[in-house]
């Protein structure tokens, strides 16, 4: 079974086809593209990091008190995002976007 899964990820690998949609996944090296990566990809991982608990807490306390629809699913929206904190994955997944973006 392991044999077989190697060969089928070899071939995977090797297709053409993959190579094409890797190469059209590819960030543009310009500024556009490295400000892409780095705004929707680190930055808020780091903001998360440094910042996380008290944009926590200051979603929750806002959310004690009434708010109108919009604002109310805005705080919501900020507890779920930052509420686990930073995630090493995107972070990680950033940094090879951007190391991929030079090479």
């Amino acid at each position: 079974m392991k044999q077989k899964l190697k060969a089928k990820a070899i071939e995977i690998v090797q297709n053409p086809n993959t190579q094409k949609a890797l190469q059209s996944m590819k960030p543009e090296k310009n500024i556009w593209g490295i400000s892409g990566v780095v705004l929707f990809m680190i930055a808020p991982e780091i903001i998360a990091y440094i910042w996380g608990a008290d944009i926590v807490q200051y979603a929750r306390n806002e959310l004690l008190q009434p708010q109108e629809f919009l604002q109310e699913k805005y705080y919501e929206l900020l507890v779920m995002l930052f509420e686990e904190g930073m995630s090493w994955f995107n972070l990680a997944f950033g940094i090879a976007l951007l190391v991929w973006l030079f090479f």
